[in-house]
């Protein structure tokens, strides 16, 4: 993480240290369950020990961290009860934004760069990579909206859900079906209809609800999540 410590630049602060840590914790660099080390991360990042502490309670507060008492701090493992919840959010927030787009042309350059890089990782095989990329996806399409708390609330939403996509054993089966549909909504949207977008929205969510609980529910069964 040394490399990051660039990111800080003149006016540290434990907001720029947690976005660095979210950011991290979403590419998987920290696994659900894994211990965060203070010392280790502190040194890489040339952070005081108040300063991380204090990134760790915001991503607390965020759900994506947990603290054990006398254990440390960890990243979380979500029950099934989170995911479950994390579709209804993604539900209520992302049909509601493409929903109240208004009249066409709609600005679908950003989308498009997603769609063709999760295309891009799927030739070289690179699941991680095409998880990134959907993510994208679904981050670029709130952004329609215009709306900069609507855009904060869904980073929060998007780096949960990544906490469940870390733990399945299969992620070609995961996403690579999800790769066809972004690029459906995406030509629903260029073509200025948004009601078959969001018709064709409604149904890939509850597809990839119904899909990830049954596999998340496998994984995590018998585990201690919290």
């Amino acid at each position: 993480m040394e490399d990051d410590r660039a990111l800080l630049g003149r006016t540290s602060t434990a907001e720029r240290v947690a976005d660095i840590l979210r950011t991290r914790i979403a590419e998987g660099y920290f696994r659900p369950g894994e211990r965060l080390s203070e010392e280790v991360i502190g040194r890489a990042l040339g952070v005081s020990r108040n300063t991380l502490r204090e990134s760790f309670r915001l991503l607390t507060h965020e759900r994506l961290l947990v603290h054990q008492l006398n254990r440390g701090v960890f990243v979380r493992m979500l029950a099934v009860q989170d995911v479950t919840d994390i579709y209804r959010t993604r539900q209520l927030v992302e049909c509601a934004v493409v929903h109240g787009l208004g009249a066409p042309p709609y600005d679908v350059d950003a989308l498009e760069a997603a769609v063709s890089a999760g295309e891009q990782h799927e030739r070289e095989a690179d699941w991680t990579g095409v998880s990134t990329a959907n993510i994208h996806f679904h981050r670029e399409l709130v952004a329609l909206a215009g709306s900069a708390r609507t855009d904060e609330l869904m980073r929060g939403v998007l780096a949960e859900l990544r906490l469940a996509f870390h733990v399945v054993d299969d992620p070609r089966r995961l996403h690579q079906p999800y790769l066809v549909r972004n690029r459906a909504i995406l030509e629903a949207l260029r073509a200025g209809d948004a009601t078959a977008a969001e018709r064709l929205l409604v149904q890939y969510l509850e597809d990839s609800r119904a899909q990830m609980v049954e596999t998340y529910a496998h994984l995590v069964d018998g585990s201690d999540a919290y």
